[in-house]
């Protein structure tokens, strides 16, 4: 059983010779050596990492304040210079990872979702967004290899998103219209301020801000000097001050499912160091209290107790009665195209959604992941992300292990990248702003931190042990280095 888990997780490192045996025959490939010389001669591709950093960085920092539009045109500026950089230099299948093979396994159903879909025009536009999206994993994971450029584009963001997180203090303490009817008018909350900041919206603020409050916390522990620690404290106050000023429900599930693994992450870190007692009830007594503290906080302030009250009542509130009514017809369009769904993205959506809408819920999203990937890529495409996810968070846990035992500070950010996961999962059961750009292009991002640490097994001594490869300097024990703000 457990070889067969093992296997699903693949957890072993799975041949790739095939591959190789293809790009040695293929007439297309051949091609590719005369690219390679120009390479070497190349001044642009001599500063290939450093261009790769800024257009990354271009991505991060401008997507809170500029339209979706531009921030594609970004996304195909840095594929197109990765491609161009790829097919430049020889090839080295280490660079894969379990995690990129079921990101294009993803990948290619929806591509086939796309052409099988009853929508095909509208379909296409949602798989180029979703292209886009992938391939922003593809070269962050190779960009976030080096620990240096990991370090300066977490750092990036996390300076952008306290901009974002200040805007949006100030508009709870100087008040600010509301673009939306955000909450039930007949409740206790109705002229309750929800923050919105720069981007337009609470919700899509919240899961912007989930990110940057996991990897503010683990900037506490990985930045090595007082002064950066002290910053690192303060944005993190300030992020999740920003996040519960949202107002957000799905929001809030996210920031405590987050919170809560980062905690437990943090605690089995150091339980290395503790006696045998505190190894054993550190995290039971770790998560009592966390989860004392938010039962305290909820029951003493009275918004939050009105809101958290107002996921309970069922149909009661009207944004829960939106949002049921909403599943109950998606669950009926999942029901129609149980296989391969109606195809990617938003506009297939709309094209489709209609046809079962209940009258006056009109919708342009499925409001939860789970139901709109089974919408738009059917049971088959949830599948797969079911199995990705499950595969990227056992690769997460088995780099932890070893940076843990090497107690080495670059395990903080790999805490930080699965803490955000597991709330930003939590918050996308009960909404779809993973899908906005704004927060694609984290969700993705953090798949690239994960698949970053990977560490490809080498070879077996004669006793069956096996030793990580170091090659390149990335790779190692000894390739981490110490991270700056």
């Amino acid at each position: 059983m457990t070889s067969v888990w093992q296997q699903v997780l693949l957890a072993r490192p799975v041949s790739l010779e095939f591959l190789g045996r293809w790009a040695s025959s293929s007439y297309l490939l051949r091609w590719l050596p005369l690219l390679q010389a120009w390479r070497s001669s190349s001044w642009l591709l001599q500063w290939s990492e450093a261009i790769a950093l800024v257009l990354a960085a271009l991505v991060y920092v401008l997507a809170p304040f500029v339209s979706t539009t531009l921030i594609g045109i970004l996304l195909m500026a840095a594929s197109a210079f990765w491609l161009l950089r790829v097919v430049s230099e020889p090839a080295d299948l280490r660079r894969i990872t379990p995690i990129h093979m079921l990101v294009g396994l993803y990948w290619a159903i929806s591509t086939v979702a796309t052409v099988l879909s009853p929508v095909r025009s509208a379909a296409l536009d949602g798989w180029v967004k979703l292209t886009l999206y992938l391939l922003l994993f593809v070269w962050m994971a190779r960009l976030l290899r080096s620990p240096q450029m990991r370090s300066i584009l977490i750092s990036i963001y996390l300076h952008v998103s306290l901009l974002v997180s200040v805007a949006g203090i100030r508009q709870f303490i100087f008040g600010a219209d509301a673009l939306a009817t955000w909450v039930d008018v007949e409740s206790s909350l109705a002229g309750t301020t929800r923050v919105y900041s720069y981007l337009g919206n609470p919700n899509l603020l919240a899961s912007y801000l989930m990110p940057a409050v996991m990897l503010s916390a683990a900037a506490i522990f990985a930045w090595q000097r007082w002064l950066p620690k002290a910053l690192a404290s303060m944005m993190f106050v300030v992020h999740t001050a920003c996040l519960v000023l949202t107002f957000s429900r799905g929001g809030w599930i996210g920031l405590v499912v987050g919170g809560f693994i980062f905690v437990l992450l943090l605690v089995h870190w150091y339980s290395i160091h503790l006696p045998r007692f505190w190894r054993i009830w550190s995290i039971p007594i770790v998560l009592g209290l966390s989860a004392g503290f938010v039962v305290v906080a909820v029951m003493a302030v009275e918004p939050l107790r009105d809101r958290v009250a107002s996921m309970f009542v069922g149909r009661e509130d009207s944004s829960n009665n939106f949002r049921i009514n909403v599943w109950m017809s998606v669950i009926e369009m999942i029901k129609d195209r149980p296989i391969l769904g109606i195809g990617p993205g938003n506009s297939a959506f709309n094209r489709i959604y209609p046809f079962y809408q209940q009258p006056g819920y009109t919708a342009l999203s499925a409001y939860s992941i789970v139901l709109e990937v089974a919408a738009e890529t059917g049971l088959i495409g949830l599948t797969c992300m079911v199995w990705l996810l499950l595969v990227t968070f056992h690769q997460g846990w088995t780099q932890l292990q070893r940076l843990r035992n090497l107690s080495h500070i670059q395990g903080f950010w790999l805490m930080g990248a699965i803490a955000t996961m597991m709330g930003m999962l939590a918050h996308g059961v009960v909404d779809t702003v993973w899908y906005r750009p704004q927060v694609s292009t984290l969700w993705w991002g953090m798949v690239a931190l994960v698949a970053s640490y990977y560490v490809l097994p080498r070879a077996e001594s004669p006793s069956g042990e096996q030793f990580p490869s170091d090659k390149d300097g990335d790779l190692g024990q000894d390739a981490f280095g110490e991270p700056g703000v």
